[in-house]
């Protein structure tokens, strides 16, 4: 999405919006139309600071290697504080005395309808590019021509009242300032939160959560965190995975950042803390031929397959479940499936009667950290006795 255009087309509104102002202010003598003509000039100043930030956001360089993402949080404050200075102006304004009489023709009230129009179509299109890209400076240049829009109506009023020789410029004014520093405090607080770190919202974080917790080499997401740097944002998180060796590792960290930039907008950068796995049990996966405890000479066609979580210090059985395979009856791929399965339910181990060297299945659990351990035991508690020796706490986590 090119950005740039909407700093571009905000300068081009403000222009325009300016000089229709200051014709109408310049001719009527109208305090509230006034007031909106220093607004615009704010507001044309502001977007010159939005482009600007557009510009400078995404640039890196050896002084600043982490890039210059939040000049754009910095033009959110400055525009806040444009805000204000605008709020001021208009009370300033308000607080004079009684100005002269208006002069008002038909011309001057069709420019301001056409100016209160014009951005408020702005300012929702911009606003939905500006949520889309998650740009903080864009955002608030569109929030603002909300308030724009909601202010030269106010002028209008006040206009179209004067004809009637009724004086409402002093009380739009007053409802300018009210609507004016509301908008200035709302984008000044979402700047500051930005500038000082504020964590990621939590739905954000539960979601990317969700996401770690997903990937298969995982056994357990130790804590997550988040900031926010202009519209871009960075993720950290402490991950404990069943893989060793450092090339193994970094292949399951990439494929972990490449999910969470798949299904998180705008994350520029996850990095991801391998801790020592705390758990304390070894949760293992034996094929079985029926309920009864027989270990299938097949992996893949097996009918049952028992889980069994057991203590890694002495091996001691902790639980025991035995559950229908649930691709036993696969026309295709049933082993590769079978261990699809099995690295979903977060297994550690397989132990298994059947060779399964140079098979499918093998590839797919060694891929998510899964040991293969062959057995020649028939039945389960045959399974359970070998697991139960020294072997067990040396199964890796």
């Amino acid at each position: 999405m090119n950005l740039e255009r909407w700093g571009w087309g905000s300068i081009a509104i403000n222009v325009v919006l300016a000089v229709l102002h200051g014709a109408v202010a310049l001719r009527s003598g109208s305090l509230a139309v006034a007031a909106e003509l220093v607004h615009n000039v704010v507001d044309l100043l502001s977007a010159i600071a939005v482009l600007v930030g557009l510009k400078l956001a995404l640039r890196k360089s050896r002084a600043f290697p982490y890039g210059l993402y939040k000049v754009e949080n910095l033009v959110a404050a400055a525009l806040a504080v444009m805000v204000f200075v605008t709020g001021w102006e208009v009370l300033r304004h308000a607080l004079w005395p009684e100005p002269a009489p208006l002069r008002v023709d038909a011309w001057m009230l069709a420019t301001l309808i056409a100016t209160a129009i014009l951005p408020l179509v702005f300012g929702h299109l911009e606003l939905r590019a500006g949520r889309a890209a998650r740009s903080p400076s864009l955002i608030a240049d569109a929030t603002e021509y909300r308030i724009h829009a909601i202010t030269t109506g106010l002028a209008l009023a006040a206009l179209g009242a004067g004809r009637f020789s009724l004086s409402l410029d002093r009380p739009a004014a007053a409802l300018i300032v009210v609507a004016v520093f509301k908008t200035g405090w709302d984008l000044l607080r979402d700047a500051m939160r930005v500038l000082l770190d504020a964590s990621l919202e939590r739905e954000t974080l539960d979601a990317i959560g969700r996401i770690v917790e997903a990937d298969p080499a995982v056994t357990a997401s130790r804590w997550i965190t988040g900031r926010n740097a202009g519209r871009f944002r960075f993720v950290e998180a402490g991950v404990s995975l069943r893989v060793a060796g450092l090339d193994r590792i970094e292949s399951v960290t990439t494929r972990i950042e490449r999910d969470v930039r798949a299904h998180v907008p705008n994350v520029e950068r996850v990095l991801l803390h391998v801790e020592a796995p705390a758990s304390p049990l070894l949760r293992c996966a034996v094929p079985l031929a029926d309920r009864a405890g027989t270990v299938s000479a097949h992996f893949g066609e097996a009918p049952y397959f028992a889980l069994l979580t057991l203590r890694r210090a002495d091996g001691a059985l902790v639980e025991q479940r035995i559950t229908d395979n649930p691709h036993a009856k696969a026309m295709r791929a049933k082993g590769i499936r079978v261990g699809e399965w099995l690295v979903a339910q977060k297994v550690d181990l397989v132990v298994s009667r059947q060779d399964l060297r140079g098979k499918g299945p093998v590839y797919v659990l060694r891929d998510a950290g899964v040991e293969l351990r062959r057995s020649d035991a028939a039945s389960l508690d045959g399974v359970i006795a070998m697991l139960g020796g020294a072997e067990c706490a040396e199964a890796p986590g």
